[in-house]
């Protein structure tokens, strides 16, 4: 092990560096969003993003985790062709049921402008297809090349949001902003890495269904895993929306955006390089112990010095940094650091259950997740009240993931 860390250290410093520059223009912008647009109109714009970020993993079917562990080309080349039939019709389907929840005069749909409603097919076609070219990036070890593809799409999203703001657009400035960086970024990835060329066709032929058979642990137990995940990850705001208005789902969701972005930053650059680490290390010694031990110790490192300035001083902060309408988003945050201190850690080591093939074990504790979110936001209470017990509950899970996930690292999980 001792012998492959310069090379992990350099890969590390690699996407970190590629995120530092993809994260730097969103959050010298996000000052300025929050001056030229209400926090009901980051509330709208975040509702739309949830379901495009929840609708984008089942337009994958988490198949592009698979390439990680799957390197043959032809094998890659299936990934992308299934990937995209997967979303285009998840894309048609998202759009159809949209327009129809919109003449229906559904509650969901009639907080969204039909600019918000006709794009979220098309705003889930490239989010999946994007997740699929950059995981395709990692199993070629071409992190560099990943991270400038990133800092096109980061860099396009936040200058076209402040640009058509400042312009005077309103709110679906966000969303037309999200857009123009998306396609940015794809446009990027697609120059950059070359990715196998794949056309959906009318329906899957014999190779594309084997390989869906060959890897079905990963749309069976990982795609509701993650599905449940990113929903859950996006309840608090919409049951915060349903009780208490807007304004509340605004703050909520930059509370949530701010303290995300170590996450984005940070962890999700240890993934990259953690996938290909773990499963280098089950293939050759049967386990990632060390890797695992490695990266807890990195994470751990890199997230406590951000956590304790926000524990202490988020109020102050997010006044100074965004204007005193959003001082009560820095309360809210200050509630919730030691919960994304935790997820910070934890986020990137959970794909030791994919690398291990203990996926259901994932599934399961996504589904207690799911279910004390569900509890905790729909007991009465305040909004203080109901985010506190909401940040209690998720930390006493995240300890047991933990815990979880570290046996899996060793390859002593009972056989599920």
């Amino acid at each position: 092990m001792t012998a492959r860390l310069p090379a992990y250290w350099r890969n590390v410093m690699t996407v970190l560096g590629g995120a530092l520059g993809a994260q730097a223009l969103p959050l010298l912008a996000a000052p300025l969003i929050t001056r030229l647009c209400t926090p009901a109109d980051v509330g709208a714009f975040s509702v739309w993003l949830g379901v495009v970020a929840v609708a984008a993993i089942g337009a994958t079917l988490r198949l592009e985790a698979a390439m990680i562990l799957d390197h043959e080309s032809e094998a890659q080349r299936t990934c992308f062709s299934v990937v995209a039939y997967s979303a285009s019709l998840t894309a048609i389907l998202m759009t159809a049921c949209a327009v129809l929840a919109r003449l229906l005069e559904l509650p969901i749909a009639a907080h969204l402008s039909w600019p918000a409603l006709l794009t979220l097919g098309l705003a889930t076609w490239m989010t999946a297809y994007m997740q699929t070219t950059l995981a395709y990036a990692t199993s070629r070890n071409a992190f560099g090349k990943a991270a400038r593809a990133r800092i096109w799409s980061a860099g396009g999203i936040a200058l076209a949001q402040v640009g058509l703001l400042a312009l005077g657009v309103g709110g679906v400035a966000l969303i037309a902003g999200q857009l123009i960086g998306l396609a940015a970024g794809l446009l990027a990835a697609m120059l950059l890495l070359a990715p196998p060329q794949a056309w959906p066709g009318w329906r899957l032929d014999d190779g594309q269904r084997r390989y869906l058979r060959r890897h079905d642990k990963f749309w069976r137990f990982s795609l509701p895993s993650n599905l449940l995940n990113v929903i859950v990850g996006q309840l608090p705001l919409l049951m915060i929306g349903a009780r208490h208005g807007a304004l509340a789902a605004g703050l909520f969701a930059l509370t949530q955006r701010v303290l995300g972005a170590p996450i984005a930053l940070l962890a999700s650059s240890v993934l990259e390089v953690f996938k290909r680490q773990s499963v280098h290390d089950f293939q050759t010694q049967g386990n990632c112990r060390d890797a695992y031990r490695y990266t807890f110790k990195a994470l751990v490192l890199l997230g406590i010095g951000p956590s304790l300035v926000l524990l202490l001083f988020s109020p102050q902060l997010f006044a100074f940094v965004f204007g005193e309408n959003w001082r009560a988003a820095g309360e809210l945050a200050q509630i919730l650091a030691p919960l994304y201190f935790l997820n910070f850690i934890a986020s990137p080591l959970s794909y030791v259950f994919f690398v291990a093939g203990k996926q259901k074990i994932d599934l399961v504790w996504q589904v207690a997740l799911f279910v004390m979110t569900v509890s905790v936001f729909a007991a009465p209470g305040t909004l203080q009240q109901s985010v506190l017990w909401y940040a209690v509950g998720y930390s006493l899970l995240y300890f047991i993931y933990l815990h979880m996930s570290y046996q899996c690292s060793q390859n002593r999980m009972a056989a599920v």
